[in-house]
């Protein structure tokens, strides 16, 4: 996803005073990225969530930082949000740089319909949702399609391998993983399908993650 934007201003409040900001109509957030310390800011709540409707976890976002600040891409890592009201209690936001390599996990998109579908007992069993892969800020896409419809008998199956990546994209997923496969619908019952969690940040190409996390506060 393309020409997404964001302002936001340093945040001076912290600790059990941000729900003043919360109040207010801000959002808590926090910038970092390698070698970069960590930022407090605040967003606008509002704009916030307009961008959110778009933005993926792989998609480049203008932050523009202050009135006089040149915007800097980020990705957004994390969001905390109440799941019963919406609220919005804090975001995270990946500083990166253009020309270093990055890992992140970019989930997968199932489109198409499976002609098998069309016979009876039969399901299909979703095996992965993402793939971890690895590219330039810029050649990282919003998400990887998985055509079913070329699922047109029992057993047939769509692994890694088989699907087609962007330019750019390095692919640190097993490639003989299996992405879906058709299955008698008595059986998918009884099987449990190990599902690939995102994970809830990025990694820059030939650093181990820190499990870094910036204060919520």
């Amino acid at each position: 996803m393309k020409g997404l934007e964001l302002e936001a201003l340093k945040r001076e409040v912290t600790g059990k005073k941000v729900r003043f900001l919360r109040r207010q109509g801000f959002t808590p957030a926090n910038v970092y990225g390698r070698g970069i310390d960590s930022i407090a800011l605040q967003v606008d709540t509002k704009s916030l969530k307009q961008m959110l409707a778009h933005a993926g976890g792989t998609d480049l976002i203008s932050l523009k930082v202050g009135p006089t600040k040149k915007p800097v891409k980020v990705l957004l890592r994390d969001v905390q949000k109440n799941p019963l009201s919406d609220e919005m209690f804090h975001v995270e936001f990946y500083q990166v740089k253009m020309d270093e390599k990055i890992r992140v996990d970019v989930p997968l998109e199932f489109v198409g319909e499976a002609p098998v579908l069309k016979h009876k007992n039969v399901a299909l069993l979703r095996v992965l949702d993402f793939l971890h892969i690895e590219a330039l800020p810029d050649d990282l896409p919003h998400s990887i399609e998985v055509d079913i419809s070329v699922l047109e008998e029992n057993d047939q199956a769509i692994h890694v391998k088989d699907l087609e990546l962007p330019k750019g994209v390095e692919l640190h997923t097993d490639p003989e993983e299996m992405v879906i496969k058709v299955a008698e619908a008595k059986k998918v019952v009884e099987v449990e399908a190990p599902v690939a969690e995102a994970t809830e940040g990025v990694e820059v190409a030939g650093e181990k993650k820190e499990g870094e996390e910036a204060a919520e506060e």
